[in-house]
């Protein structure tokens, strides 16, 4: 009875967790799809180079984890700790180059090259690797379930992005280039940090992560001598980006990749799109189509079926 009832605890707390994981999921998401649609407007109102908005925040966004990291007993015992272990430390390199820079710079330069709406369904090909990878991984098929998620989201965000007109899709060589890279590099996010953070927390690998990238990406590109003239409410929305944009979504992001698992965090976080459309269209007043509203409610769908 009492191994039946420790059993029934476990489940429980399973679920919690999985529920935790969904909620930091969309809200990491719809950080995203906000960031997305501001971070344009801030590249061609004031002409900024998209790997200078990637330096800036990812060198000021790394201090907010490593903040966020010391504030608490565990947090300081997880960040000193991480740096006597060579293996874990590798780890976090690979997590900083496949995972935050790649993804970084994938991003922003296709919504240079297209527009927000175009790169995020392309960064939502990405399901489709993760899918693949935990399936090899755990040696099975796809799920029913999962394969219907996957279908559901691809095709609700095709209709939010393009209002299914297949001609908005013709993409520059370079905007194609750098979607298929914003696809490659969802799936590492969704992959690739998992277990260095079940080791030592959200905070402390991105902290790090962060800053690594960012310091590689400013000995390359060298942000100093590309430095965009900004007026005081660029600085804001800058802010806002890296508060938000940045230090918010991937810490919720990635906290719902921690508790609810690749898949359902990949599937989940289409709602990105959902929100960058809305986003643009109360920026710009533009009126949401027919193909809009399909699209809101696949999406809907996908997160309560994957839930």
């Amino acid at each position: 009875m009492a191994e039946k009832n420790q059993l029934s605890e476990r489940g429980l707390e399973r679920r919690r967790r999985i529920r935790r994981g969904i909620v930091a999921t969309l809200v990491g998401g719809t950080f995203w799809g906000l960031n997305g649609t501001v971070s344009k407007w801030l590249m061609d109102t004031y002409a900024i180079d998209p790997l200078w908005l990637v330096c800036a925040r990812e060198l000021l966004a790394c201090w907010l984890f490593l903040i966020a990291a010391a504030v608490t007993a565990r947090g300081r015992e997880q960040l000193s700790g991480v740096w006597r272990s060579p293996r874990d430390l590798l780890a976090i390199l690979g997590v900083s180059l496949g995972a935050i820079l790649f993804s970084q710079v994938a991003y922003l330069e296709a919504i240079d090259w297209t527009n927000s709406a175009t790169a995020t369904i392309m960064q939502s090909l990405g399901m489709v690797l993760v899918l693949g990878y935990v399936c090899v991984r755990m040696g099975r098929r796809p799920r029913r379930r999962e394969l219907l998620g996957v279908a559901l989201a691809l095709v609700g965000t095709y209709l939010v992005a393009t209002g299914g007109n297949p001609g908005q899709l013709s993409l520059p060589p370079e905007g194609l280039f750098w979607g298929l890279a914003c696809a490659a590099a969802a799936a590492c996010l969704s992959i690739l940090p998992a277990e260095p953070m079940r080791r030592w927390g959200n905070f402390t690998v991105n902290g790090l992560a962060f800053l690594a990238s960012g310091l590689i990406m400013s000995a390359v590109y060298r942000p100093w001598e590309h430095m965009p003239a900004l007026d005081g409410v660029a600085v804001a929305v800058l802010a806002a980006c890296v508060v938000v944009g940045t230090f918010g979504a991937y810490a919720l992001y990635l906290q719902g990749v921690k508790d609810a698992g690749s898949m359902r965090a990949s599937l989940l976080g289409t709602i990105e799109p959902v929100t960058a459309t809305a986003a643009t269209a109360l920026w710009l007043g533009t009126s949401f189509s027919p193909a809009d509203l399909v699209g809101f409610a696949l999406i809907i769908a996908m997160v309560y079926l994957t839930a």
